[in-house]
């Protein structure tokens, strides 16, 4: 039980700081990246929230990650709702500040990349599953037969063109955050010495086995 409370710990641990870097890229003024134009976009459309709006877009990509035959976690679920949530809780509260000079906000996407990547080691780490968009780059990848880097950039070029047309925020920061993500992501990884690789994850077809057996166990037991 003290595991499992650690480990929730943590997983929601990253789903605030992955909030918290998404909005300090939103406050810079200087452009999201392309996830976040998308959803941004289908708020300024539906008239909703980039929170609420990144929870709809994380169901309807759970949705497809089913259709594929990708093993969804706990915290593939929790993802898609919580850090919309948090997205919400961070902007109406005014925590983070808002700048309009260059440099200013480019200092705060770049401290924002480096905090979505130790929010990237906390959730990843707990071993609940994956974000419902990797998900989707993994589920195409295979499908497709591609490399990741071309389905991964293929993807977030879709994203970005259809939330740029639905009104979302394109600039030099959706530029940065789009080549330098991937940078910022290993080294905080090396920093903490975290290999994604060796982490095994609980999906939630496991527990519904698990449950399965301990029910069928049961019922033997009574017969």
């Amino acid at each position: 039980m003290k595991k499992i409370v650690l480990n929730f710990t943590r997983l929601f641990t990253g789903y605030f700081l992955y909030a918290l870097g998404i909005v300090m890229a939103i406050n810079a003024n200087l452009g999201i990246a392309p996830w976040d134009v998308l959803n941004q976009g289908i708020g300024n459309v539906l008239n909703i929230s980039i929170g609420k709006a990144s929870i709809l877009v994380g169901f309807i990509i759970v949705l497809v990650d089913i259709y594929f035959g990708e093993n969804i976690g706990w915290g593939t679920v929790f993802n898609m709702i919580f850090v919309g949530i948090f997205i919400d809780i961070l902007m109406i509260s005014n925590i983070v500040p808002r700048f309009d000079s260059f440099f200013p906000s480019l200092l705060m996407i770049l401290v924002g990349l480096v905090i979505i990547g130790f929010a990237c080691f906390f959730y990843v780490g707990a071993g609940y599953g994956i974000g419902p968009r990797d998900g989707l780059m993994v589920a195409l990848t295979k499908k497709t037969k591609k490399s990741v880097k071309f389905v991964k950039n293929t993807i977030e070029i879709t994203v970005l063109i259809v939330g740029y047309l639905l009104g979302g925020s394109v600039g030099i920061g959706t530029a940065v955050m789009s080549i330098c993500g991937g940078y910022f992501f290993e080294f905080v990884f090396k920093l903490v010495n975290f290999d994604v690789t060796e982490v095994k994850h609980r999906y939630i077809a496991d527990d519904l086995k698990y449950i399965k057996e301990k029910l069928r166990k049961k019922n033997e037991g009574e017969v």
